[in-house]
């Protein structure tokens, strides 16, 4: 991992450099999987973090007697404002490699906004599991619908079906999927797409092939009307919801069964941005300054795919079990020798 990340421009002058940039991206992403939520946190775990998980981490030994300082919370505050947040989070995903599935949905780091400026929209993608592959800030005044194309770009897709809510449903992205990435989709309809309905929307089968339907959209091969029942634990109250999906993969290599589990997947993205609000506070967090925002969640998400990685179904109860060990079982997880 060290030399992963050895390859991010560091974003600081030459000059007074006491700390390596890989030492303190380290500290911090060790800091996140132990549970620090917060500069603040971040700082008290690299100021109790002993001498040898310093040496582990990359920390230069200074003066006669060679001791070792962990760089301070201003320190790693300043260079994750500075350094590159999609460099950051290119090099702390999970490839795609082999994977079957990969959804990709939006979220708002709701306590970055302030009175001049929005908060920041992260767009990510994510594989079966909650592992997180990459994620970018979706530019002010856009959706983001412009960084679609952006996210994915730099991975090897072929054969991957890419899911997306229905902002992205979009011919652009569907051509661009299958004729450039080779990879294939399962795209949710609703209002934004109000032609691909048309009469067929009454038919009661939960599949249909694109010879019934004559969809005016590229690539399509099947829609599939999928109904949803939600029961509330707490007060017993049952929601339905119809939705309907597109497809280009065939009959014979997507039945109801699987289209069914691709659309699962997606929603499944939902889980990660809840754990990251819930457990890491990352809606009340009020990072939000330079790219704060967009690394902080990156290592949120960094943490997630570590535990998930590691065997951990649920977040809460791997925190834990790291807390007990704070300053030796997080570098063991990340492979740190």
């Amino acid at each position: 991992m060290a030399e992963r990340l050895g390859v991010l421009r560091d974003p600081r002058d030459r000059r007074g450099r006491r700390h390596a940039l890989v030492a303190v991206l380290l500290t911090a992403c060790c800091a996140v999987l132990a549970g620090a939520c917060s500069y603040l946190a971040i700082g008290q775990w690299a100021r109790h973090a002993p001498q040898d998980t310093l040496a582990r981490l990359g920390v230069r030994a200074a003066g006669p007697l060679g001791v070792r300082r962990a760089p301070s919370g201003s320190t790693i505050r300043r260079i994750l404002t500075l350094v590159c947040p999609g460099g950051l989070a290119d090099l702390l995903g999970c490839a795609p490699t082999g994977a079957r599935t990969l959804a990709v949905d939006g979220k708002c780091a709701r306590g970055s906004r302030t009175d001049a400026a929005p908060a920041a929209q992260l767009l990510s993608a994510v594989l079966t599991g909650g592992r997180t592959v990459s994620q970018l800030r979706v530019p002010d005044k856009t959706t983001e619908v412009t960084g679609f194309t952006r996210l994915l770009a730099p991975f090897d897709l072929a054969g991957v079906v890419v899911t997306a809510d229905a902002l992205h449903t979009l011919r652009d992205h569907a051509r661009w999927l299958v004729e450039e990435k080779k990879a294939h989709f399962v795209l949710v309809v609703k209002r934004n797409q109000p032609t691909l309905h048309g009469r067929r929307e009454t038919r009661s089968v939960r599949t249909l092939t694109v010879t019934d339907l004559g969809l005016d959209f590229p690539h399509v091969a099947q829609a599939a009307k999928i109904h949803r029942h939600r029961t509330d634990r707490k007060t017993g109250k049952i929601t339905r919801e119809t939705v309907y999906t597109i497809t280009d993969l065939p009959a014979r290599a997507a039945s109801p069964q699987v289209i069914g589990e691709l659309v699962r997947s997606q929603w499944g993205i939902e889980a990660v941005h809840h754990v990251r609000d819930t457990t890491f506070s990352e809606d009340a967090s009020k990072i939000r300054t330079g790219h704060e925002p967009e690394n902080m969640a990156t290592l949120r998400s960094f943490a997630i795919s570590t535990l998930r990685t590691a065997g951990h179904r649920g977040i809460v109860s791997g925190l834990r079990e790291i807390s007990y060990t704070p300053f030796t079982r997080p570098l063991n997880l990340i492979g740190l020798p």
